[in-house]
């Protein structure tokens, strides 16, 4: 692509491609001088230059020092906005040409998105970008940010449309609104989820928090779209006023748009009736605990207000495919529950400790967790409080340290567990082995924190890790299913 059709009254140079990490342009890249949070891109533009680089896109006034020659120096009030803006014309404004569904809020991302996948792709393919994956076609790989970078996320919307995706489902997360990733994608559809307690370690307050999530309502929506929202979330009347697109309402507790009633929760499956401009329409689904039965909902609301009916919709939730480390049920033929989650915020450690407490009537619920270093320290305490309420025995281990002492973490959650017998094994594998080994006939083994992913966070990276859903059905065959044909 020529410059020219990127900048007015710019050369016809031509442009190989776009780039804001001076580490990884190539020859005839455009570089974007982004101010960062700890490294400002304007002070790698000789190093961008080396690698190619033929264009300079700057905000800040420029010493004689700092311009190299062999590039175009171009500048502008905000380098994210135009690049966001250089993204979209490069790859030719592929948002324009997917159903957009945009989802955000504290929990529920990945596993609403992945749903609206599911069925979406009943009546057209439909692509997922978010914390498990990216997928499309025959295309899956393994994202590093919930939401990705501007430039990425334009190119990926681009091979979904030559691909031939006709929608995308796509995990907005807070970061990504606030550092305007998303800035140009225009979204048919947002969903909100809920708001609880998170990332205050990056955003300060709870209303900083709020204010990144209204983002994608107030201004990425289409203002012909739909914002659908959890009307039973206390900050639902706030997001209605703000929406700038039509609000459609969704929730259990409250009379909305479409509301969940006579709920049945079971260890293997959730019944209820969906309440549809006053009919009523039984819907099972394969998905258990009450957090799931929003999740759903939040689906239907989005998927029935983009043109599927609910006679395919409904009967395609009976059955929906596993999504691997959320609410995972392990069962390999042992003797007692296993689930692993990714839950690591305190209203998603309860939610699954509650379900774990539902299921096991009487019998031990056994959980295994950490938090994450480097990130909330408050939140620490709550999770002890939250599993000395819930739990009969804890086991607390490590969840991407970063360059923390695990032990020291576990010490600041063990002050909220007060009454509940709880003990300390650094090395995850070792923590879930030990879970396996101590559960009895109908206990309940919760493992949280990590679900699917397959690496650890530690001083000098990401380190490979197999992931516990992986890891517990191997100490499951090796120590309980041993173990049984030994008692037998």
């Amino acid at each position: 692509m020529r410059l020219s059709k990127l900048f007015k009254n710019a050369p016809t140079t031509n442009v190989t491609g776009l780039c804001f990490d001076s580490r990884k342009v190539k020859q005839g890249n455009i570089y974007f001088c982004l101010p960062g949070m700890t490294h400002d891109g304007h002070e790698y533009i000789g190093q961008a230059i080396e690698r190619g680089a033929i264009c300079i896109v700057h905000s800040r006034e420029l010493t004689p020092e700092e311009m190299p020659t062999g590039a175009i120096y171009i500048r502008v009030n905000d380098v994210m906005a135009a690049m966001n803006q250089c993204a979209r014309i490069y790859y030719s404004s592929p948002s324009d040409k997917l159903l957009m569904y945009g989802i955000t809020g504290t929990n529920g991302k990945s596993s609403i998105a992945n749903i609206i996948r599911n069925i979406r792709n009943l009546k057209e393919p439909c692509g997922y970008i978010g914390t498990i994956a990216i997928e499309y076609g025959n295309v899956r790989l393994q994202p590093d940010l919930t939401t990705p970078d501007a430039i990425f996320l334009q190119e990926k919307l681009s091979d979904m449309v030559r691909c031939g995706m006709k929608a995308c489902a796509l995990e907005v997360s807070s970061h990504g609104l606030a550092q305007h990733r998303v800035d140009a994608i225009d979204f048919d559809v947002a969903v909100f989820t809920n708001l609880t307690y998170d990332h205050l370690d990056y955003h300060g307050t709870m209303e900083s928090y709020f204010n990144a999530k209204s983002i994608l309502f107030k201004d990425r929506v289409k203002a012909d779209g739909v914002s659908i929202l959890n009307i039973d979330d206390p900050k639902f009347p706030e997001l209605k006023k703000l929406s700038k697109a039509r609000v459609i309402s969704y929730g259990v507790n409250t009379e909305c748009d479409y509301r969940a009633i006579n709920v049945e929760i079971l260890p293997n499956q959730t019944n209820f009736d969906l309440i549809y401009e006053g009919m009523a329409y039984p819907v099972k689904t394969n998905l258990v605990a009450t957090y799931n039965v929003y999740n759903l909902l939040a689906a239907i609301a989005a998927l029935h207000e983009t043109g599927m009916d609910l006679e395919t919709i409904l009967p395609a939730c009976e059955n929906l495919p596993q999504i691997d480390g959320r609410l995972e049920q392990i069962n390999l033929g042992q003797d007692f529950h296993v689930i692993v989650d990714f839950a690591h915020t305190p209203d998603g450690m309860e939610q699954m400790m509650q379900f774990g407490r539902k299921i096991a009537g009487n019998h031990q619920v056994i959980a295994v967790f950490g938090s994450a270093g480097k990130r909330d320290v408050a939140k620490r305490k709550v999770f002890g409080q939250i599993a000395d309420q819930y739990c009969d025995s804890i086991i607390l281990t490590e969840d991407d340290p970063r360059d923390e002492d695990p032990k020291e973490i576990a010490d600041q959650i063990k002050e909220g567990i007060k009454t509940k017998p709880h003990i300390f094994i650094q090395d995850r594998y070792e923590a879930i082995r030990q879970a396996v080994e101590s559960a009895n006939k109908g206990d309940v083994v919760l493992l949280l924190g990590k679900g699917d992913e397959p690496y650890i966070y530690r001083e000098n990276g990401r380190a490979p890790y197999k992931g516990d859903n992986v890891i517990v059905k191997e100490c499951i065959e090796k120590y309980a299913l041993d173990h049984e044909d030994d008692e037998k």
